[in-house]
């Protein structure tokens, strides 16, 4: 077995080990090169010749070498007891290898070999131990015991030795201490995953399942960026808070105190149990990165962790079933599927002025979420439309555009449709995709959310709607039995006014509930009402609706204010239509806000 990168460090009076782990660099413990500053260090590999010839037998030679990373150990049982050597020229030897974290807590405990460099055995010796168990000391060291009463023991010589797998001469650790008594055979081991939380370069060596070294290599290029921006500090985004979100609501406690965006990653990468955790703390830290190439490579690296996407909500089978005997045709069976992109925007509960914002993607069943923050009223905007372009790289392109905003009652009439698309692009969101809106206390009743999915499977079964149409200045009579009305006699409510003119209406239509409600933002100026513009509305309306299954209804209007917006400010009749409309079907019912709902 290759043992050729195990190797003897010297700083002034001090000795010890090392091992080569990149054809530069070497680990030992930062104690052994606690002199640095005034003496020398120096790094020898006994079984590396200096001669090139194959007949040369010489043990190796001392090679400078400098310190250039430190654990911060700074004196007796600190942490952090580890220092990276580089070498002033690359070595001819193959390095070390590693095991995965769990290798050496295997039951039985698998025998495990440390090679220092004691007083009169300069060419190393080699010390037989075990790991007592995988409990962590004080979140830093495992517990070594010897493995039998005989043989060598660890000494002064082993600090920064590799404990290594005896039948695979992979890594799992490091030594750093022994006991002072001789009659007490066992030592301390820095295991490889706490080592690479000092430096984290040393994860791309340790295997870590789907996570290859290069997407661990380019892990850290992402975090160190988004490290170097103001955006996840100043969110409040604390590494323990993205552990959190990247675990679930009820996490275990980690085993190790997060301090960096890197502890977060590793911890997560090295000793979670959950695969797919570091695909949510990629896409969850995405959020808190300020440019959009790093976004999208950290969100791309979150896709590493996903589940396969089952089959899309609505999508027709490879092989239809043979209908019923008797049984009416679905409506619109064939069509893709709708592949929505979801804004939600809710009451935090910190104050009238904080909402929690969360924008997600469905593809198939599945929804990614993009981005979620509490943020002011005038931080709602820009942040939803930046992250409705990163929702676009999710969307399925056989799948049919949606841009759906889950809205408190009192924001439904804002008129998200017009909102400019981005900073560069003038025209309104509604120009560039079906934009619809929900209703966030209807979205969340079980009640209403069940009677609108049996709702829709009779549609499904018939070809048109049945429209029930509210003038404005018409009074709407009794609320509950105007309800009731509608529950029992109409799939779609038109208004002639804005729900603000419309309120008990409006009130009754979602509480029916009715699939879509359509109504414009501003109405008529007042009476007259026979010949207003709210009952112009109406009747272009009812024109428009004839024959139209409500799933057709956000791409009918989609037309619709491609049309207004080619004819001119104000000139065609839907210029200012909003359309409520929800099909559970297409927005299946999401996870809570990672978030707590007060923040």
């Amino acid at each position: 077995m290759n043992a050729s990168w195990h190797a003897r460090i010297r700083c002034g009076r001090e000795s010890g080990a090392g091992f080569l782990v990149t054809d530069r660099h070497v680990l030992t413990c930062a104690h052994v090169v606690s002199a640095r500053a005034t003496d020398a260090v120096t790094v020898t590999f006994p079984q590396l010749s200096p001669d090139p010839s194959p007949s040369s037998s010489s043990r190796g030679c001392p090679l400078p070498a400098e310190v250039v990373a430190h654990g911060g150990w700074t004196g007796g049982l600190d942490p952090g007891d580890l220092a990276v050597l580089e070498l002033a020229e690359p070595v001819a030897l193959k390095p070390a290898e590693f095991a995965s974290p769990a290798e050496a807590y295997a039951d039985p405990p698998p025998r495990l070999l440390a090679y220092g460099f004691p007083k009169a055995y300069e060419e190393g010796v080699l010390a037989e131990y075990r790991a007592t168990g995988d409990q962590l000391i004080t979140q830093e060291w495992i517990q070594l015991e010897a493995w039998g009463q005989a043989g060598q023991t660890l000494a002064p010589g082993f600090s920064g030795a590799a404990v290594t797998l005896a039948h695979s001469g992979r890594v799992v650790g490091m030594v750093t201490s022994a006991a002072r008594s001789k009659e007490v055979r066992h030592g301390r081991m820095l295991p490889a995953q706490v080592m690479a939380h000092y430096w984290p370069r040393l994860g791309d060596l340790i295997p870590t399942g789907a996570f290859a070294a290069r997407d661990k290599e380019r892990l850290r290029t992402l975090i160190d960026a988004v490290g170097a921006q103001k955006t996840w500090r100043s969110a409040g985004c604390a590494p323990d808070r993205l552990y959190r979100d990247a675990v679930g609501p009820l996490p275990s406690p980690p085993l190790r105190r997060l301090t960096s965006l890197w502890d977060v990653a590793w911890y997560l990468l090295s000793e979670s149990q959950d695969t797919a955790a570091i695909g949510r703390f990629t896409t969850r830290l995405a959020d808190y990165c300020e440019d959009a190439g790093t976004r999208t490579a950290l969100r791309e690296l979150g896709r590493a962790g996903r589940p396969a996407a089952a089959p899309a909500v609505g999508a027709a089978p490879a092989v239809a079933a043979a209908p019923a005997v008797g049984a009416a045709p679905a409506v619109g069976a064939g069509r893709p599927a709708w592949s929505p992109v979801l804004v939600e925007i809710a009451p935090s509960g910190a104050g009238e002025d904080r909402f929690l914002v969360e924008v997600s993607a469905y593809n198939g069943a599945h929804r990614h979420v993009i981005g979620q923050r509490t943020l002011t009223t005038q931080e709602v905007r820009p942040y939803v439309l930046e992250r409705i372009d990163d929702a676009y790289r999710e969307v399925d392109l056989d799948g049919r555009e949606l841009i759906a905003f889950v809205l408190p009652r009192k924001w439904l009439n804002t008129d998200v449709a017009h909102w400019q698309r981005s900073k560069d692009d003038h025209s309104p969101l509604g120009s560039f995709a079906p934009v619809v809106v929900v209703e966030l206390e209807r979205r969340r009743s079980g009640m209403l959310q069940h009677r609108l999915r049996r709702k829709w499977q009779e549609l499904d079964l018939r070809a048109d709607a049945r429209l029930h149409r509210i003038a404005c200045g018409v009074p709407p009579g009794d609320p509950v039995s105007l309800t009731i009305g509608l529950r029992r006699g109409a799939d779609l409510l038109g208004l002639g006014a804005p729900p603000g003119r419309a309120r008990e209406a409006f009130k009754a239509g979602l509480n029916a509930p009715v699939p879509a409600v359509i109504w414009p933002r501003s109405g008529c100026a007042g009476g007259p009402h026979d010949a207003c513009a709210g009952k112009e509305f109406l009747d272009r309306l009812a024109e428009q609706l004839a024959g139209l299954p409500p799933g057709e209804l956000p791409d009918v209007v989609y037309e619709l204010r491609l049309e207004a917006l080619g004819s001119g400010p104000g000139v065609h009749w839907a210029h200012d239509l909003s359309l409520l409309w929800e099909d559970p079907r297409a927005l299946p019912e999401t996870a809570p806000f990672l978030d707590s709902p007060v923040g």
